[in-house]
């Protein structure tokens, strides 16, 4: 078949189709070119899921009536900045842009009318119907200085994309979705969205700082999350990490509540996201996610943000160093959170109360107390509670007064309390100054068990056992390169391995902990970990599923009865354990109740 030349028009809407997949995506180029103008306010409309009709308005800098051509011509743009010999430097791009296709790969496959007025100056408007541009007229734009750009009838020259349109509620979704993602972006800018002539999003300017920040995100995500979001801001080799992260007891069925920033645009980035799997992979089971709006800010030559059409992927210059100041910053914010756990967890619980009769089992309020047996020698469970209980003891009675100890601080000051009472074997209830808690105590003692074997295993390093037969495993050249690459990294995890010819390995030992490890499987996965995430995550996971075992079955058990001393004592290592607000699964290990609202729910308040 001979080698023909595209005529123009067919070249334009093949552009548009790479750039336009949807609604969706022209009100994010729109509304990026807005932001890109300087504007402090961005109106969006949106009719018929955004195939009938886009508007977005905006009071950035606007355009003179000479520039308005220029706009909407392809390969032209303001975006670039001049390099020193004169050039444009493709390589420093500090906008949000820079592709410059929008405005005309949206105008030829739509009709679109774009109306502008720099300060000072009489407002233009030019027309471009299905890649045919008119000339320039008088318009009546309201604005002393900004645009506003029309879009109607979107694929009406691209009937073939129309077909895979979802439908229009749908549609609508996602562009919500988008201009969510861009007001989080950017919180100093005021943003308000309209679908089908009804308010759906209303977000005033906020201040530019962090508490600026956290109020947009709280109006977007949820005032939830700004209740159980950790602050993050490390830094390292010129690479800002900033942001919010939730605890993991604040947990989500999906990935969808993850946002991440580049510079001011939002990704959707595979290194990045497995990185935050990484942060949370001690803390979450694999089915539930993080909720994090995180945003990186470096130099623009250091990213390369011209990889995809639609700009929703970047590529790093040193991804090791991005991927490495993510885990460790997310893994030091959460560290620092301790033993708390989400605020949601005792909202769900409150939820769960509804006034009616008292339910049998709950003798232990009405005793008062609980039953005080005494401890069996050795029978202890934990370890040290005869030094960590001692000061709730009182002191025995004798012949001569001792001399009066320091006032020991009242149980009930601290944190988690001072317990009150043990229900069925399996709950420990304390009581705060100003609120209750319930204690899992299985679920509590099983994660501090976790923290201490994961204490050794990072003390000692992990323990490895030699194959009597050392194991070659076939790969793809490719992938056996990458393992290879990381061996003194497998080494540390107990894995020790050595390239063995073009597309193979050889493995000599593996990690005690697993016992008879599958190791072509376990060298498989981690592979596909390397490839997918740049982190050996596969090995990691599988020492902590050992490690997590053997804290379930070495820790207190539901349906055993503890002392006083002894519920004390779990309570004041859970405070001075870090994670210890959450099992090794993600569930939470306690419930708070605060007094006001037991308070309501007895309509005292």
């Amino acid at each position: 078949m001979p080698i023909r030349r595209l005529p123009p028009d067919l070249v334009s809407r093949i552009a548009a189709g790479e750039v336009v997949e949807r609604p969706a995506s022209a009100v994010k180029e729109l509304v990026e070119n807005a932001i890109d103008a300087g504007a402090r306010r961005v109106d969006v409309q949106a009719d018929g899921g955004g195939i009938s009709r886009i508007l977005v308005s905006d009071d950035g800098a606007g355009l003179a009536a000479e520039e308005l051509p220029l706009a909407v011509e392809r390969h032209a743009t303001s975006k670039l900045a001049p390099d020193p010999d004169g050039g444009l430097d493709l390589l420093r791009i500090a906008t949000l842009g820079f592709r410059g296709e929008a405005l005309p790969s949206i105008g030829s496959v739509a009709r679109l009318t774009l109306a502008a007025r720099k300060a000072g100056a009489a407002a233009s408007a030019i027309l471009v119907d299905g890649g045919v541009t008119g000339p320039v007229s008088p318009s009546a734009f309201a604005g002393p200085h900004g645009a506003r750009v029309e879009v109607r009838d979107l694929f009406y020259a691209t009937p073939a994309r129309l077909k895979f349109m979802k439908s229009e509620r749908a549609e609508a979704m996602a562009i919500a979705e988008e201009v969510k993602r861009q007001a989080m972006a950017h919180p100093e800018i005021a943003l308000s969205l309209d679908i089908d002539g009804r308010r759906s999003l209303r977000l005033p300017a906020e201040a530019p700082d962090e508490a600026g920040r956290l109020a947009r995100l709280a109006a977007v995500l949820g005032a939830d999350f700004a209740e159980n979001a950790l602050a993050i801001d490390q830094t390292r080799d010129g690479v800002r990490l900033v942001g919010y992260a939730g605890v993991p007891t604040f947990n989500r069925g999906n990935a969808q509540h993850q946002h991440l920033f580049v510079n001011g645009r939002p990704v959707r980035d595979r290194l990045l996201a497995g990185a935050l799997r990484a942060a949370y992979a001690d803390f979450l089971a694999r089915d539930r996610h993080p909720v994090a709006a995180l945003y990186l800010e470096l130099d623009p030559t250091e990213v390369d943000v011209n990889v995809h059409p639609a700009k929703a992927e970047v590529r790093f210059r040193d991804p090791a160093l991005v991927r490495g100041l993510l885990v460790g910053a997310l893994r030091h914010a959460l560290a620092g959170a301790g033993h708390r756990a989400s605020t949601t967890v005792a909202a769900g619980a409150l939820a769960g109360f509804r006034p009616g009769p008292s339910p049998a089992g709950l003798s232990a309020w009405a005793s008062g107390g609980w039953e005080r047996t005494p401890a069996t020698p050795g029978t202890g469970v934990l370890a040290g509670v005869a030094e960590m209980s001692a000061r709730f003891e009182p002191a025995p009675a004798s012949g001569a007064e001792p001399a009066a100890p320091p006032a020991a601080p009242d149980p009930v000051d601290f944190p988690l309390g001072a317990a009150r009472a043990q229900l069925h074997e399996t709950y420990i209830v304390a009581q705060t100054r100003d609120g209750v808690v319930i204690v899992d105590q299985h679920a509590a003692h099983e994660r501090l068990v976790y923290e201490r074997i994961k204490e050794g295993l990072a003390a000692g390093g992990v323990a490895r056992q030699a194959l009597l037969m050392p194991q070659v495993v076939e790969l793809d050249p490719a992938e056996a390169e990458r393992v290879a690459a990381r061996a003194d990294e497998l080494a540390d995890l107990g894995l020790v391995l050595e390239p063995f010819g073009a597309g193979a390995v050889l493995v000599r030992e593996t990690p005690t902990a697993l016992g008879e490890a599958d190791a072509a499987s376990l060298v498989r996965d981690i592979a596909d970990d390397l490839a997918e995430n740049g982190a050996a995550l596969a090995l990691t996971e599988r020492l902590e599923h050992v490690a997590a075992t053997m804290a379930c079955h070495g820790s207190v058990r539901a349906g055993r009865r503890l002392s006083a001393p002894e519920m004390n004592a779990l309570l004041r290592q859970m405070e001075a354990t870090p994670h210890s607000g959450q099992c090794n699964h993600g569930r939470p290990t306690y419930v708070e109740l605060k007094l006001a609202d037991i308070e309501r729910l007895f309509g005292r308040r």
